[in-house]
């Protein structure tokens, strides 16, 4: 594929479209009035589609055309503008470029760009297919924006915002941090989001305490049950202990009844 301007991958992408698929992407990601997808537009392509399109594109795809991606009303138009930071960021991110000064940079320009059209990625998997990759992988790089305190204030104004999608993004992005071996950010986050009212949040935060109880410690996990699971939603008491013996499971539900 020939080096490709952002309109032209929007119109090549629009020429995919597919109507049967577009229908039931738009019911499986709750478009309808009210729900948390409300007004969302597809154009009905699968997910390896639009992988095939970053595969393409991104070696010499620059990184001032994406917010034209990420603006653009199409949803899986959005998801290719994240999924092109996310392989910027990760070629710049290997063993060999961790201390790099030149790749540090472009990691923080990067890195700046998705916080800024951070609520373009406004559905659960433009969240889960970015903020691991993206906002987790930066909290364990250098970076010459800040140190930890910095970044703990990212992920702080990213929980405390008023968007939903911001504040799955302060949680989901603890799941390459666990991978990594570092609890400390999924533990942060899971308790800062107790009690949030939505359904998509006890989802997100169950599922990464049980990452991290899977790739860090078990024990770790208990602990954090042992202090929370009276109070924790059941759903997400439920996604967090998804791995552990029906017995185990048993025990920690009774906690919720």
């Amino acid at each position: 594929m020939k080096r490709m301007t952002a309109q032209e991958i929007i119109t090549y992408m629009e020429s995919l479209r597919n109507e049967e698929q577009r229908k039931v992407l738009m019911g499986f990601f709750k478009t309808g009035p009210g729900e948390y997808g409300e007004g969302d537009e597809f154009l009905g392509l699968k997910v390896p589609q639009t992988r095939e399109v970053v595969r393409q594109v991104t070696q010499d795809f620059p990184l001032s055309e994406v917010p034209e991606l990420l603006l653009n009303r199409w949803h899986e138009v959005r998801l290719c503008g994240f999924l092109i930071l996310v392989a910027k960021f990760e070629k710049l991110a290997t063993k060999r470029l961790e201390n790099n000064l030149d790749a540090i940079k472009q990691r923080d320009e990067i890195l700046t760009m998705y916080l800024q059209y951070a609520e373009q990625a406004n559905n659960w998997d433009l969240v889960d297919l970015s903020a691991p990759k993206i906002l987790g992988h930066w909290l364990l790089l250098p970076s010459n924006l800040g140190g930890k305190d910095y970044k703990i204030k990212v992920l702080d104004e990213l929980a405390q915002s008023s968007c939903l999608w911001k504040q799955r993004m302060s949680i989901v992005c603890s799941w390459k941090t666990s991978q990594i071996g570092d609890p400390s950010w999924c533990l942060r986050y899971a308790e800062i989001h107790l009690h949030h009212p939505h359904d998509l949040m006890h989802k997100a935060v169950g599922w990464m305490l049980r990452e991290m109880g899977k790739r860090v410690s078990m024990d770790l996990l208990r602990d954090f049950l042992r202090q929370h699971a009276h109070e924790m939603p059941r759903t997400m008491l439920r996604y967090a202990i998804e791995k552990m013996s029906d017995a185990e499971r048993k025990e920690w539900m009774s906690l919720r009844t």
